[in-house]
């Protein structure tokens, strides 16, 4: 399976989670979109520092576009690919959500 589709399908899937596995509905409010747009920040300087110098490396077969390490286009945003921040999307929404749905069943067992 490519990192392409992987990280299309992670998507879909934490929202899934959020919305009606879990009901968190953290994706739903103000204050998630706000603290995701802190960490997509920090998110791209740090994975686009970590390709553009060549440290993490992609086989061009498994995601979109080629082997180039390009500033902007091709595929890459900031020398990082775009599947990372859909796969990035995916693994900080699920782990909000497991936070958040941990909380609450504590909660719960301490009335």
């Amino acid at each position: 399976m490519s990192y392409t589709l992987l990280a299309v399908l992670c998507v879909p899937i934490a929202v899934v989670i959020d919305r009606w596995v879990a009901r968190t509905r953290i994706t739903g409010t103000r204050d998630w979109w706000s603290a995701y747009a802190i960490i997509v920040f920090f998110q791209l300087l740090t994975n686009g520092w970590l390709t553009g110098r060549r440290i993490v490396q992609y086989d061009p077969r498994t995601i979109l576009g080629n082997e180039r390490v390009v500033l902007l286009g091709e595929w890459r945003i900031l020398f990082a690919p775009v599947e990372d921040l859909l796969f990035g999307f995916g693994l900080v929404l699920t782990s909000c959500v497991a936070w958040t749905w941990l909380g609450r069943s504590r909660r719960e067992e301490a009335r």
